[in-house]
């Protein structure tokens, strides 16, 4: 929920207690001895409220006669200041006894404020302790109520603080953030800001040092900490836990030049202060910067961990806000999506902050680590990390790593904003950039055709062939699994290319048809550029969904054709499928898989190679995926989706052999005497004939006149 801009403030209390008085002192900035019983409605402009948001007052009566005027404007309210007398103790009786309970039976849920009048006529002194135990039964019971304020309106004293506390529990509120009963911070603030540490914690290490704690407040209060500054942090919450400051190995980080300082109130907690030339040889814990808040909070400044949160991107309900999570992003048609350099170095740089041991590859504990600012993993039902690059162990490498985010920003451009979101893209007093600056979208297919140019780096390519005919296979070949088992990617089993090798050395592993959609992505290099190729096999149940779903044929850059060359049935289901579906306008590349095996003749009216000629395309490529890599292929299929005019098929029909162009032919012609036939009889019935139909158009003039 944004921030408000208006803050409505009733106040109720009974007959006599000074409400009016306490409006009247804060306009006039005197005591007035003659007001009405209910002054009209009073409105505040921003520029002279120190929220800076426009305020409207409304007086109210206790008059039963007044009631409903009464809880019309109490449902109106953001917060309630509920006034009773200091001089007359049945006010501040009726507190709980009435008032706080008409409020509950009416459902009024907004902050209350206890405004305790007439300061100037209690009799003897009170202790900050006495009053506090004399609130507290009420403030235990009763949750809404945010704070007391004592004030008079005769003197006048403390009267604009009245509506100051008043503006904060609305644009502060205490409540999400604290349990006053528990006096702890509550689950979810806890959990905010936890994360919070975790983002800004830049180098990973556990701990905010000096340089942390500076970008920190730069980011969050826009003024830099001074030296002491730091060290009256560090004392502060050295002295809360011994433990919640440790010190820091090193500090890569240059540290901010020195600035001016911002005056500052002293109840603003040590993090408004500047900071130049601070010491690096220490840091606050996580601990420690919980605490640091919980006393913000305790102090009554909860405008200070408000102002992190909403800096952080939380809205009210301590959730992140939907505009930063999804922050507008527009991508026109016939155009793609990639990482910019900004995006590309924020993911290279937060993988290596989380590779704890420096080995170029994430473990299972570091990938959770590095996930648990976000909801978790966003890529464990498509199998990862096995649809990327990995080590031997099975961890993901940094060029895998990229290559899966370019892979999600192409097919799901909005996951990877959420993302981004969610590890501090936008957040990371490191970074501290919109979202969508992390992403590029590549300028239309149809002017890299125009301009015989393609600017993109990241292509799709959607792989069809028959049932075994070695697909998945294929895939798995792309990201190094040529003998590794792979059935976490497939779902119902490793999937196309017939049986395999185990990693274990004990046999073929039976084949198992593939049944959901898989994805891989590797990065292929030409002339010294990185291209990152995404190839999709859809399975039985789906290809013929996504073949009949044109925005879907759009994206693709590349079709690659897989038949079994060891299978005479294999390629017809190719034919076939080009025949059924409009493919011909997608640029295509042939592929003959299990090479190591008898090259079985086609049944088919020609075969691979000649069908792929009269579609003036090169011939199948031949590959065997069982017996190491295949660069050629990557290579060629790379090629072919940077000069796409180069392999877009002439046609369906020029695929066709003598024999079927005859049986074309002939399908024609028996159409057309059919349609002649037809009308004959129609004719016939309606009592035409030829001569009268030749005579009438001549009459008409339908064939001219000379």
């Amino acid at each position: 929920m944004p921030r408000r801009d208006l803050v409505r403030i009733v106040l109720v209390g009974d007959d006599g207690v000074g409400k009016s008085s306490i409006i009247t002192s804060l306009i006039k900035e005197s005591f007035v001895s003659n007001v009405q019983h209910v002054v009209p409605e009073v409105t505040i402009p921003p520029e002279v409220t120190p929220e800076n948001v426009t305020t409207s007052i409304v007086d109210t009566s206790s008059d039963p006669r007044s009631r409903p005027h009464l809880l019309s404007q109490l449902s109106r309210a953001h917060v309630i200041c509920l006034v009773y007398s200091i001089s007359e103790p049945s006010s501040f009786d009726r507190v709980a006894e009435y008032w706080l309970p008409l409020f509950r039976r009416e459902g009024i849920n907004v902050p209350v404020i206890l405004v305790g009048n007439k300061i100037d006529l209690r009799g003897g002194e009170v202790t900050n302790q006495g009053l506090e135990d004399e609130i507290a039964p009420i403030m235990r019971e009763f949750k809404e109520v945010e704070t007391v304020v004592e004030c008079s309106a005769a003197l006048p004293l403390n009267v604009s603080e009245v509506f100051y506390f008043a503006q904060k529990a609305v644009l502060h509120p205490t409540a999400p953030l604290y349990d006053s009963r528990e006096h702890t911070l509550k689950p979810k603030c806890l959990e905010a800001l936890k994360r919070i540490f975790k983002i800004s914690d830049v180098d990973k290490d556990g701990l905010l040092n000096a340089v942390e704690l500076n970008l920190f407040q730069q980011k969050c209060f826009s003024t830099p900490l001074q030296s002491q500054e730091l060290e009256g942090i560090l004392d502060l919450v050295r002295s809360y836990d011994p433990l919640a400051v440790q010190p820091v190995t090193a500090s890569p980080y240059p540290l901010s030049s020195p600035s001016t300082p911002l005056p500052r109130d002293a109840m603003a907690g040590q993090l408004h202060s500047p900071l130049v030339g601070s010491p690096a040889s220490e840091g606050i814990t996580e601990l420690g910067f919980l605490y640091l808040h919980t006393m913000f909070i305790q102090q009554g400044r909860m405008e200070t961990t408000w102002t992190v949160l909403r800096k952080f991107g939380y809205g009210e309900s301590l959730d992140l806000r939907e505009d930063f999570l999804s922050p507008r992003f527009d991508v026109p048609y016939d155009t793609s999506v990639e990482l910019s350099p900004l995006g590309n170095q924020f993911l290279t740089d937060i993988f290596e902050a989380y590779d704890k041991d420096n080995d170029g590859a994430l473990s299972q504990s570091e990938l959770d680590d590095l996930f648990s600012t976000s909801p978790g993993n966003p890529w464990l039902a498509q199998g990862f990390p096995e649809t990327t690059i990995t080590d031997d162990l099975g961890r993901v490498t940094l060029q895998g790593w990229l290559a899966q985010w370019s892979m999600t920003t192409l097919l799901n451009p909005k996951l990877t904003l959420n993302y981004l979101a969610y590890l501090g893209y936008s957040s990371s007093p490191a970074s501290d950039q919109p979202t969508p600056t992390a992403l590029h979208v590549t300028r239309p297919r149809k002017q890299d055709r125009r301009q015989k140019k393609v600017t993109r780096s990241v292509f799709l390519c959607y792989v069809l062939g028959a049932t075994g005919s070695g697909k998945t296979s294929l895939l798995r070949s792309f990201v190094g699994r040529g003998r590794r088992r792979f059935s976490t990617l497939s779902g119902a089993g490793a999937g196309g290319g017939g049986a395999y090798d185990t990693d274990d050395g004990s046999g073929p592993e039976p084949y198992e048809p593939t049944t959901k959609v898989l994805s891989v992505v590797n990065s292929v290099e030409i002339d010294g550029v990185e291209k990152y190729l995404v190839l999709q096999e859809f399975g039985s149940k789906y290809e013929s969904e996504m073949l009949r779903d044109s925005k879907r044929l759009e994206r693709a850059d590349l079709v690659i054709y897989i038949h079994d060359s060891s299978d005479t049935n294999s390629f017809s289901y190719i034919s076939n499928l080009r025949q059924q579906y409009s493919l011909d306008h997608i640029p295509s590349i042939f592929v003959a898989t299990k090479a190591d095996l008898d090259l079985a003749q086609q049944r088919h009216e020609v075969q691979p190679d000649v069908y792929c000629r009269r579609l003036g395309l090169a011939a199948p490529i031949s590959v065997n995926t069982r017996f190491g890599p295949i660069p050629n292929l990557w290579i060629a299929i790379t090629r072919v989706a940077l000069n796409p005019t180069s392999a877009v098929p002439r046609g369906q029909s020029s695929a066709l052999s003598p024999a079927q162009r005859v049986r074309s032919a002939a399908a024609l012609a028996l159409g057309a005497s059919s349609v002649i036939a037809v009308l004959g009889v129609w004719m016939r019935w309606q009592g035409y004939s030829l001569r009268g139909l030749w005579g009438w158009a001549g009459r008409t003039g339908l064939f001219g006149r000379n």
